[in-house]
């Protein structure tokens, strides 16, 4: 990751020029078009593309104030929720779908409903750029919307698209990835479904100043060659205060790989920048369940954050949904990854048919340049339905951007099970459980709560019962006492298992434990944010 300050080059100067005729061009046309003038007006002829053109392009428009593009007197503006849900692409007109041997198709959202700024998509064929142009035709419309759409109509631009690809059978084209609303995108490891989204950035989430949502306002996708095993798609990003040029090289497999770089052009200046930003949903689990009367035991996207540090120490920090909107503000220098992952995999943890929850992916950063001294701030908002992400996680830079300013950033994205096991010798969390405090049958004292972790994996599970005299419990508590602290193996199993009492005398609790013996660390950290008003 770099931040630098560049002066505005006679190149940049005569590509912004450019970028604003192409960028302009398009919200001119989907300013004034109507279904009847659309297809007149749209362009058709291909130019010459590269990622290098489409930086120096972003840089110069960075010039200029962002314009969102409005389409005026169509039928998309009176399409309801609904309407939207009845609307899906015609997989007989998918993209790419003319070559031979492919593994990759494209299609198309919808514009409509919640999605009424048009996104302009271009394919890129032996470095040149191809205008992708849409209309009713590509789209089935079922029961009532069918009354609102004309037939064979342009469309001024599509909600964003899909990628699919034989992800879990070599016959059946899945679903990969999808890129839809403002600047978020999902994808999908083998045998996942979907859950948790990622975005491009995230610009002054949860701080006293009014969140930024930056678009990505256009697409070029390279079209794929005769059985290639991934394939590349470049962004346009805007907002108020910044432009940014992304491409995503999207490798499928047991755990599908993004490897991004951004460069991002900052118009205003910027109080917090989110990087790699990672969206989900924590609803409840095993400390939170009494709160919701529910058949199910669990309902979540993720259950916690992840983070392996440049030493190689790893951390755990179970997810929340608190009573008010929390921070956790975790300081670190260029650490290995992190990420928002789903640890619980049977089908047993959410005795859901539907939602299968189990199959959620997980995701992890995994930075590539050196991010230098940052923090993975995590943001915990209050949540009583699972149709709301209320979890955010991404890294935040140790400077805020400003005005005139340029930031490079290089990252991996790896989503799929991603299991914790396969991260060495330490033992991780595999369960974090709380509930009333003190000892069972007899009055607690006020403010008591019990904790308890259970380790599995790694070194410790190889260890008998009496290795525990060889052990120590390192545990900690900012606002609160530690009255009890155990440590045990659970008998006719490879866990361990660590009980910590503690009295809260704060408002806000930060709680961290770990096991060492045998002169080194046998567990990640533990780390939990105990909200005592709850």
């Amino acid at each position: 990751m770099s931040f630098n300050s560049a002066p505005l080059t006679r190149r940049a100067l005569l590509l912004s020029s450019s970028a604003l005729l192409m960028l302009s061009a398009g919200r001119a046309i989907a300013q004034e078009t109507t279904s009847e003038t659309a297809e007149a007006e749209a362009p058709s002829e291909g130019q010459p593309f590269s990622f290098e053109w489409l930086v120096e392009m972003m840089r110069g428009a960075r010039a200029q104030p962002f314009q969102p593009e409005v389409v005026e007197g169509s039928f998309l503006n009176d399409l309801t929720y609904d309407d939207y849900r009845m609307i899906r692409y015609d997989p007989e007109r998918a993209r790419f779908g003319d070559i031979e041997n492919t593994r990759f198709e494209l299609h198309a959202f919808h514009m409509g409903w919640l999605f009424t700024e048009p996104v302009h998509m271009s394919e890129v064929s032996e470095g040149i750029a191809h205008p992708m142009e849409f209309d009713t035709d590509d789209f089935i419309y079922e029961r009532e919307s069918r009354k609102k759409v004309p037939e064979h109509a342009p469309l001024p631009g599509v909600a964003g698209f899909r990628l699919h690809h034989p992800l879990n059978r070599p016959d059946v084209m899945d679903e990969l990835v999808a890129f839809q609303g403002a600047s978020y995108f999902r994808a999908l490891g083998r045998g996942s479904s979907y859950g948790l989204s990622a975005r491009g950035l995230a610009v002054n989430t949860g701080i006293d100043v009014k969140e930024e949502f930056p678009h990505f306002t256009r697409f070029w996708v390279e079209r794929p060659a005769s059985g290639s095993d991934h394939v590349t798609v470049w962004a346009a990003m805007e907002s108020d205060s910044l432009t940014g040029a992304y491409e995503f090289v999207i490798i499928p497999g047991e755990d599908t790989v993004f490897e991004v770089t951004a460069h991002i052009f900052f118009r205003k200046d910027v109080k917090q920048v989110g990087v790699a930003p990672l969206t989900s949903m924590f609803l409840y689990g095993d400390r939170n369940r009494a709160k919701f009367d529910d058949f199910r035991p669990a309902v979540h996207d993720s259950d916690g954050l992840a983070i392996e540090r440049s030493n190689g120490d790893r951390v755990w920090r179970p997810l929340s949904n608190p009573p008010r909107l929390t921070s956790s503000y975790l300081s670190e220098t260029t650490p290995k990854r992190f990420g928002l992952c789903q640890r619980s995999r049977d089908f047993e943890d959410f005795q859901d048919v539907e939602a299968l929850y189990e199959r959620r992916p997980s995701c992890m950063v995994e930075p590539i340049d050196d991010w230098g001294r940052g923090t993975i701030r995590l943001v915990e908002i209050p949540s009583t339905l699972e149709v709301n992400d209320n979890i955010v996680a991404f890294w935040v830079p140790s400077e805020p951007g400003r005005a005139g300013e340029e930031m490079t950033l290089r990252y991996r994205l790896h989503w799929g099970d991603l299991p914790p096991e396969e991260n060495g010798d330490l033992a991780y969390v595999y369960a974090s459980r709380a509930g009333i405090g003190g000892v069972s049958g007899i009055e607690a004292e006020e403010g008591a709560r019990k904790f308890v972790i259970d380790f599995s994996g790694g070194q410790l599970e190889h260890l008998p019962a009496s290795a525990v005299e060889e052990m120590s419990i390192v545990a900690s508590a900012i606002g609160a006492r530690i009255t009890s602290q155990v440590l045990q193996r659970i008998s006719g199993h490879t866990m361990w298992r660590l009980v910590l009492d503690v009295i809260g005398e704060e408002d806000v609790v930060e709680l961290s434990a770990h096991i060492e013996g045998y002169g080194r660390k046998l567990t990640e950290t533990w780390l939990f944010q105990w909200i005592t008003e709850a």
